[in-house]
């Protein structure tokens, strides 16, 4: 078993291993609970249970898509797509949570139907027995996903595994609702057949949901900005980093460019070197094309040096003001510049009339603390 004794979880190839045993796995488990629950659902006339099963066949979807993320991940880049095929992915989890969603539509008239006209549900111990075996199959596969999920950083079995332990409720109302026709005459199925169809629904729009935000592009994982950025500091001559961008095409195929500051005293061969080994290493660590840009720092005049000092100081008197880098001085003829990159937090300064005031602002207390040169302020947004 690759789960077994001490490994390196961060190796592509094991990933890509423990990644398919988790999903074939999940495939496996959810096609014989479904198959199962389609026969008890037609042998009980239990619409509930048909709709449980498929939810199952969600699951089964959803399965195959991780394998298919996997799969895509490990295919190399051509003339047409340098970028690879990651995105595949997404294109065909969208065209899965269609179709769950229909399906979810369909049970849901299904079962509104199934109540306006009530038909008697059929009791039998033995399709009782299978559902709360089924109900044990789904807690030990959670269970068996998230430790994978776990072990590799994967969000797509770890989301699994939350998946099939909200089954486990699904399964237990529909379980439940079996035995209440066994010994009342109340006849909830259409009802159960709802809830379930709800949450098939629901399942079909998370899926959409995610796959629409991954394309949109979302913000980087914070451990890889975090790694990325404490590496670069390890490297010789590297004094700060700034402007970190990662571009996703897709699971396993990343690039990223970040300016790093070094002294300017630095003979070219020497930094280029330095740069080019980070660029390597960190690229191979975090499975990604890195390329990094240097930002000479340092040997500036007394009056550049007190601008900074009041840039500082501006920084802690607004909560949105988070940093400031790329502090330069252009002189032309009979104007002097100062040009600096302002990071402020996005999620204050989220519109373009309060970049405007912001700006106006800063410059402003810039002018009013020294007026002889004319200031540039550049917004850098961090989410």
């Amino acid at each position: 078993m690759v789960t077994k004794g001490s490994k390196d979880y961060k190796n592509k190839e094991l990933r890509l291993k423990i990644g398919y045993l988790g999903s074939i796995v999940g495939v496996l488990v959810n096609v014989i609970l479904s198959i199962i629950k389609l026969v008890i659902g037609i042998a009980t006339s239990s619409i509930a249970i048909l709709a449980d099963a498929f939810n199952n066949l969600s699951d089964v979807a959803a399965s195959l898509i991780t394998i298919l993320g996997f799969k895509l991940s490990s295919k190399p880049p051509d003339k047409k797509h340098p970028y690879g095929h990651g995105r595949l992915e997404y294109i065909s989890a969208s065209i899965v949570a269609t179709m769950v969603m229909v399906f979810g539509f369909q049970f849901i008239k299904t079962s509104i139907e199934r109540i306006i006209n009530p038909k008697a549900v059929i009791f039998q111990w033995i399709p009782f027995i299978l559902l709360c075996l089924s109900i044990v199959a789904k807690i030990w596969l959670s269970r068996f996903n998230k430790r994978l999920g776990k072990k590799i950083s994967s969000t797509a079995l770890l989301a699994s595994g939350t998946d099939a332990l909200g089954d486990v409720f699904t399964t237990l109302v529909v379980t439940i609702s079996l035995l209440i026709s066994k010994f009342t005459d109340v006849n909830i199925d259409g009802y159960i057949g709802v809830i379930v169809s709800l949450f098939i629904l629901f399942a079909g729009f998370n899926i959409f949901k995610d796959t629409l935000s991954q394309l949109i592009g979302e913000y980087p994982d914070e451990e890889i900005i975090e790694g990325i950025t404490k590496g670069l500091l390890t490297y010789d001559y590297v004094l700060g980093v700034h402007d970190l961008i990662i571009h996703n095409y897709g699971p396993g195929r990343m690039m990223g460019t970040v300016d790093v500051e070094i002294p300017p005293y630095i003979d070219v061969v020497t930094i280029h070197d330095i740069i080019d080994l980070a660029e390597r290493e960190l690229g191979e660590e975090y499975n990604m094309n890195l390329v990094i840009h240097m930002d000479p720092v340092g040997f500036e005049s007394k009056e550049v040096t007190l601008i900074r000092n009041e840039i500082k100081h501006i920084l802690k008197t607004k909560e949105s003001l988070l940093s400031f880098h790329d502090l330069v001085l252009i002189e032309n003829f009979q104007h002097k510049y100062i040009v600096f990159d302002l990071v402020v937090d996005g999620n204050i300064i989220d519109t373009g009339e309060k970049d405007k005031e912001l700006i106006e602002d800063i410059t402003k207390r810039l002018n009013d603390f020294d007026n002889s040169f004319e200031y540039e302020v550049r917004l850098d947004k961090e989410f």
